[in-house]
């Protein structure tokens, strides 16, 4: 047995060598950084739940993305948030604040989007955020589109369209909202709203993206964006150490879950970062054959949104895509290691 074992030994000893050798060279080389390979909008409405805050760090920590500008997008008030501002400037103020936490400050054009939803489904409305989408996608081509990724209401990119649908093709929105698709499946969750909230701050937008428009739609609807559930310790653990950035950011969580326990809605130990698929679907795509291959998804006609903002079967809607499951170890282990690595070269 000695015979045998003692070469084998020796084997694992060089291996380990090989090994060691070849990580200090790597660790010598310079770290290889991904070329920008599509150029994205981003539509939040910044200045209400927090995980829109997650989103827009993560985007701008990923190297294969080119951030062209940043939309902040209106939402209503409730629970004391936001009474009586306009909360598209609101967002855009949130905005900087963040810039200027991550040390950013000046290096990102930020527009507003309209302070109000749409009146109807045919009534655009006019904005800065607008006019920049529509300028933005003009410069897109089908084959190299230009992704806007919206975790808000559909205002501002159904107000682009109206204004100019010639940029129909040229864009992917990907959108995070509406209810889920019962037909498909899905089960709403308990004490469920009929109409999902992205979709219910501007139902008429949603009539103009799925009823009329000819957008390219990626859909993330309520029953796959609450899969994306971060912990309190993860928080703890993996952010609140991270810098001022990651000071920030978990910060921002716990302070609207104190403040919403304080009126009665006790938010246990864990919180969903619902607009995060944003940055799976666009930045995390493979390299060969570029998709987001870690997700599933169907593709489904385009339902028809009635004024009431439900549902309707449209034999004539034509092919969207509707995730169905999301990558969350990708997703979340991707922005831990970001975060820590912007952190690291802060110092």
């Amino acid at each position: 047995m000695k015979l045998i074992f003692f070469p084998f030994r020796l084997l694992l000893a060089g291996l380990s060598f090989l090994v060691a050798a070849g990580s200090s060279v790597a660790l010598a080389a310079e770290p290889y950084v991904p070329a920008q390979r599509m150029k994205v909008v981003i539509d939040n409405d910044f200045c209400g739940d927090p995980d829109g805050l997650y989103q827009l760090v993560h985007h701008l920590l990923s190297p294969s993305v080119e951030v062209r500008g940043i939309i902040g997008s209106h939402l209503t008030s409730g629970f004391g948030f936001n009474e009586g501002k306009n909360t598209a400037e609101a967002s855009c103020d949130k905005v900087r604040e963040v810039l200027d936490v991550m040390g950013l400050a000046g290096q990102y054009a930020v527009y507003a989007g309209s302070p109000v939803p749409m009146a109807d489904p045919d009534t655009p409305q006019d904005s800065p955020a607008a006019r920049f989408i529509v300028e933005e996608a003009l410069k897109a081509t089908p084959e190299e589109p230009l992704y806007v990724v919206c975790g808000a209401s559909l205002t501002n990119i159904a107000s682009a369209w109206l204004m100019n649908p010639e940029i129909g093709r040229r864009v992917i929105l990907v959108w995070i909202g509406g209810q889920e698709y019962l037909t498909a499946g899905a089960i709403p969750p308990p004490g469920y709203s009929a109409v999902e909230y992205n979709l219910n701050l501007c139902i008429a937008s949603a009539r103009t993206v799925f009823n009329k428009s000819d957008l390219r739609l990626w859909q993330v609807p309520r029953n796959a964006y609450r899969q994306c559930i971060y912990s309190l310790a993860e928080m703890e653990m993996y952010v609140a150490p991270c810098g001022k950035t990651g000071a920030y950011l978990a910060g921002s969580i716990t302070g609207i879950m104190e403040r919403l326990g304080k009126v009665g809605l006790p938010m246990g130990e864990v919180y969903i970062l619902g607009d995060s698929p944003l940055v799976l679907l666009t930045a995390l795509q493979t390299g060969f054959e570029a998709d987001p291959a870690s997700s599933d998804y169907v593709v489904k006609q385009a339902p028809l949104i009635a004024e009431d903002g439900t549902y309707r079967y449209n034999h004539q809607g034509r092919n969207i895509r509707v995730y169905t499951r999301i990558d969350t170890r990708l997703l979340f282990e991707d922005f831990n290691a970001k975060l820590a690595m912007f952190a690291r070269k802060a110092e």
